[in-house]
């Protein structure tokens, strides 16, 4: 068996690749992996607006019986609720049914620990080892050992009061547009920001199970944009189907992606003398014009891989508090353990209340630098060729010195695809577009 956990837990085609017997399975051997030596062991499950949900969650959730562990199914909720309310209400583990920003074909069970952090590589191999094992040496408790099903209906309140404790002021006067993708943040966002006295209007929040993410939300925000200025709103939020992303559009209807999220937030943390260091952590992909924002604000950065997990280990690692990507997956370390949608969109809101000024003006900080992506196809055992050849890597020193510290050069080689993804940022689109497919051109004449 391949890998069964990809970058966000196990994710497929619901009821072909992800299927009742695999989620079964999961919650069995996830169950017995996750909660050796609890007293009997409590897991939160909680999922999406997806249809395949209630199919998925009846079947991990008799495999989490199965195992004599409790199953307390809190219903659809933000994935970061399950974060959040898995260390409040001390379970040994906590899951979700959802695959994200995914069409709706899809589904996913991501899983996380007591301390409401994603898996380690190690815990989900050790999974995947018990399942390709057929469970043996696991045990399969009988009568008043088995698990019980435990359906708590309040436990989104318990998040939704939390998540507006982690701003000091209130929204009244604040005009703001969300978009719920159909998604998990329907019923969260709307609430949270209505008990904080703003005005709030509300697109795409009638999930019907099929309608997650189907063009709207933090994938595609034109609708959302188009709404803010029609309404003449303050600020509009974009949140994906789990929402753990989001994503801002100013008052003029310009998009306010990631970058200008950690750039508006991690001034005003610095502000407060609470941003450790002066530091945020940021991925390879994150805008230059991040970078040279936060250098007139005298504020560092650690840049890692792609991808959040990536992002929360360099985190905790110097127990930084600001961290995200470009897509708007930003963790707010002092608040929770994974990006939160609805926290991300509370700190924007409370800065524009708290300064006054509009929230184009707050971006006004940052310039986003053209940026031109262009794949090179390249078999996958070459895909460090701009590294091992002499003359491409010539040729990017000569073109990031023809950029002169206004750009920069980044191959990334796809971990799915045979190709590396040939990226350039600077001040001319034109050229930058020239440039990047005459070197992607060139990298392909090379391994050719």
């Amino acid at each position: 068996m391949s890998r069964l956990f990809g970058t966000d837990g196990v994710r497929g085609i619901a009821n072909e690749e992800l299927t009742a017997e695999l989620a079964y399975k999961l919650g069995r051997a996830g169950a017995f992996a996750l909660t050796e030596g609890a007293h009997k062991p409590k897991i939160l499950v909680g999922m999406d607006t997806r249809i395949s949900g209630d199919m998925l969650e009846a079947a991990l959730v008799s495999g989490i019986l199965s195992m004599g562990a409790e199953a307390v199914c809190i219903g659809v909720v933000p994935t970061p609720a399950i974060a959040y309310l898995t260390r409040k209400y001390k379970a040994d583990a906590g899951v979700v049914i959802s695959a994200s920003h995914n069409p709706v074909e899809y589904n996913g069970i991501k899983f996380f620990n007591g301390n409401g952090y994603k898996l380690s590589d190690e815990i989900e191999d050790k999974i995947q080892g018990i399942i390709e094992s057929n469970f043996v040496g696991v045990p399969s408790p009988t009568g008043g050992d088995l698990g019980r099903k435990i359906i708590n209906n309040f436990a989104i309140e318990d998040y939704i009061d939390y998540a507006l404790s982690t701003i000091d002021v209130d929204l009244k006067g604040i005009k703001v547009a969300l978009d719920c993708a159909n998604g998990a943040a329907y019923k969260a966002a709307v609430e949270g920001f209505n008990k904080l006295g703003a005005k709030v209007y509300v697109i795409n929040n009638n999930p019907d199970g099929v309608n997650i993410n189907e063009k709207c939300g933090s994938t595609h925000p034109e609708g959302l944009m188009e709404y803010v200025v029609k309404e003449g709103c303050d600020l509009g939020l974009a949140f994906d189907g789990d929402a753990d992303r989001c994503l801002a559009v100013d008052e003029k209807g310009n998009l306010i992606d990631g970058d200008f999220i950690m750039a508006i937030c991690g001034k005003n943390l610095k502000e407060q003398g609470k941003l450790k260091d002066d530091m945020v952590i940021v991925t390879v992909m994150s805008n230059l014009g991040l970078d040279l924002a936060f250098k007139n604000e005298k504020i560092s950065t650690i840049k890692t891989k792609v991808g959040d997990r990536y992002v929360l280990e360099e985190m905790i690692k110097g127990d930084y508090k600001l961290g995200g990507e470009q897509s708007g997956h930003i963790i707010f370390l002092d608040y929770n353990t994974t990006g939160d949608g609805l926290v991300t969109g509370l700190q924007i809101a409370s800065v524009v209340k708290k300064t006054g000024k509009a929230l184009s003006e707050l971006a006004a900080m940052m310039t986003k630098l053209p940026q031109v992506l262009v794949n090179a196809k390249v078999p996958n055992n070459m895909k460090d060729i701009h590294e091992k050849d002499v003359e491409i890597a010539a040729e990017i020193a000569k073109i990031e010195e023809k950029l002169d510290g206004c750009g920069r050069v980044l191959i990334r080689p796809s971990g799915t695809e045979p190709l590396v993804r040939v990226m350039l940022e600077g001040k001319d689109q034109e050229e930058l577009n020239k440039i990047a497919h005459n070197l992607a051109k060139m990298i392909e004449a090379k391994v050719n």
